[in-house]
């Protein structure tokens, strides 16, 4: 049985098991008495003989931009004398299309600095997150960040999460249609009444007058069923992961090339990454394409589908709550009849014929036009440290000092810095050789091709290691290919701490998901360039046990290769069954 039909009968399965109607969960319920996420997070924040906030307001906090935590490191280390929990928090910006002036991110390196663990860790959705912030410095670090005219609003939470789109300032009219409807999305899915819930708990301290004036025209008062996640991105650069998101936009042209004139998005809907081990009607689904629409209907449409999402996605089982579910258990036809029919007053236009052809990591040194260029750089796992010799944060924040550069995130975890001179290359380059800062082009495929979510030790959810462990799987995987030939090929590898899929390990060549301890489910026959879902190799498989398993599948695919076929078209060529009996027993 492939994942497909495992899927489908999961499906069947679950239908079996709530024929009758279903009672909502109990986040559905801490959403309606939440007066529009304010909850009492305001007195418990005051509370300074407390290091953390109750189950009412640990879920409300997520729309806020925050995750309470426990170090989990420490919970490890903890003596059996009752040592409590050691509480921290994370703090996620809503930063859309990843973008930042030179002054905003100085302010971000000083917060980390101030606040945080000293470290700043770029997101899978170009943001920026801060860990091991102290309930007591939780209100001065929402202030620091809203006084620099950043938010965190709607970061987390069961709403509309960071819109992203291809960062990359390059001066082509699809890429600047595409940056002002990012921008101009996120501000009309932006939370009307939590926006005033968010202004009285970390800024004014004061309930704001008008308390008529609260109400969500869009979401309503529990807001949407699980997060709803939009991205941008165009044919020939899918750099955003575009299928792995609730809602797509992909910029159409007059003539089908990247200098075209934009004409319009095909849309597509109900992309999602997560699964549940034990759920077998959970699944990483690719989005669909639902038809194609003008530009003046961008707006429209992602309000559209938030309310179709809103009024008919699962309430009761927040495994099954996310857009996927609803797109993939209607099928793509009802739910585009239902989308133009009830909530999207516009004419159906079938989608135009463009695949997606390409990915761009936009390492190096592009041009902006005229005399301007940006540089991108691989930063490894998303994570802006000082570690050694190689100081990136320092680096960096001596590069944005001295050229005032403005800065873009990217969905691969990297950054650009944007609007140098061609007279200014040199200093730059000589400053990333004082601060141990590597150019991209000298970093081998596999690295620049991998990403890692933070899991152990701050997130709750993580099974295994996954940032602390790529590292060193990727260091093996360079040896391997390196005696293989294979060092040029761009593998991509992604791994995860849990199902749940953060840095989208179901898309890559080699996707690597904790499942049990010290244990991963290996995944190959993705796509780099996210058109394709990968399959299950292996399961269970120890961390020391993954490159050993993955290197008779290199040799293999270095032998039987076709002229120009990557890693991940060699698996779905050949077949998971036909790999399976390639790699050593367990």
């Amino acid at each position: 049985m492939n994942a497909e039909e495992g899927y489908a009968a999961g499906v069947a399965q679950g239908e079996s098991r709530h024929s009758e109607a279903p009672k909502l969960s109990p986040v559905e319920h801490q959403k309606a008495i939440s007066n529009y996420l304010r909850g009492t997070l305001a007195a418990e924040l005051a509370d300074p003989n407390s290091d953390h906030f109750n189950e009412l307001n640990k879920g409300l906090l997520k729309f806020h931009g925050s995750y309470q935590q426990e170090d989990r490191d420490a919970r490890k280390n903890r003596d059996k004398t009752g040592v409590g929990k050691v509480y921290m928090f994370m703090i996620r910006l809503k930063l859309p299309g990843g973008k930042l002036t030179a002054e905003q991110y100085l302010v971000m390196d000083d917060i980390c600095g101030r606040y945080a663990n000293g470290t700043l860790r770029i997101t899978t959705r170009q943001s920026f997150q801060l860990h091991g912030v102290l309930k007591g410095n939780l209100k001065a670090t929402m202030q620091a960040i809203n006084e620099a005219l950043l938010t965190t609003l709607g970061a987390c939470g069961d709403i509309t999460r960071n819109v992203i789109c291809c960062p990359a300032p390059l001066p082509d009219a699809a890429r600047t249609m595409m940056r002002e409807h990012c921008q101009l999305v996120a501000q009309a899915l932006t939370p009307q009444a939590g926006r005033r819930a968010y202004h009285e708990i970390w800024l004014n301290g004061q309930p704001l007058p008008h308390p008529e004036l609260d109400e969500e025209p869009l979401y309503g008062k529990t807001y949407l069923p699980r997060k709803f996640k939009i991205g941008f991105a165009l044919p020939h650069d899918n750099c955003t992961d575009l299928l792995a998101q609730c809602v797509g936009f992909l910029v159409m042209t007059d003539n089908g090339q990247p200098t075209g004139r934009p004409i319009g998005y095909n849309l597509y809907c109900g992309g999602g990454q997560g699964q549940t081990n034990s759920r077998p009607d959970t699944a990483p689904l690719l989005a669909q394409a639902i038809g194609f629409i003008e530009p003046d209907e961008v707006i429209p449409a992602a309000q559209a589908i938030a309310r179709l999402y809103r009024d008919h996605g699962n309430r009761a089982d927040r495994k099954r709550a996310r857009l996927k579910y609803v797109v993939h258990d209607w099928g793509v036809d009802r739910f585009r009849e239902v989308f133009y029919r009830e909530y999207f007053p516009f004419p159906y236009r079938p989608p135009i014929d463009q695949p997606i052809t390409g990915l761009d990591l936009h390492h190096g040194w592009h041009g902006m036009g005229g005399d301007r260029w940006f540089l991108g750089l691989s930063v490894e796992n998303g994570r802006i440290k000082d570690e050694g010799s190689l100081r990136l944060r320092s680096g960096i924040r001596a590069i944005v000092s001295r050229f005032r550069c403005d800065v873009r995130l990217t969905p691969q975890q990297d950054i650009l810095l944007c609007g140098f001179h061609t007279a200014d290359r040199p200093a730059v380059e000589n400053l990333l050789a004082e601060y141990g800062i590597p150019k991209p082009d000298t970093l081998s495929q596999v690295q620049r091709w991998s990403m890692a979510c933070p899991a152990i030790p701050t997130c709750g959810l993580a099974i295994t290691e996954s940032e602390r462990a790529l590292p060193a799987i990727i260091d093996q995987l360079e040896v391997v290919l390196k005696e293989l030939g294979l060092q040029e090929e761009p593998i991509s590898v992604r791994m995860t701490g849990c199902p749940n899929g953060c840095a989208r390990p179901y898309q890559s060549d080699i996707g690597l998901v904790g499942r049990s301890g010290n244990r991963y489910t290996i995944y190959v026959g993705g796509d780099r360039y996210g058109r394709r879902l990968n399959r299950e190799l292996a399961d269970l498989v120890p961390v020391d046990q993954i490159v050993p398993k993955l290197t008779p599948l290199l040799r293999r695919y270095q032998i039987e290769r076709q002229a120009g076929e990557s890693f991940g078209d060699f698996c779905t060529r050949v077949g998971i069954d036909s790999l399976r009996s390639t790699i050593p027993a367990s």
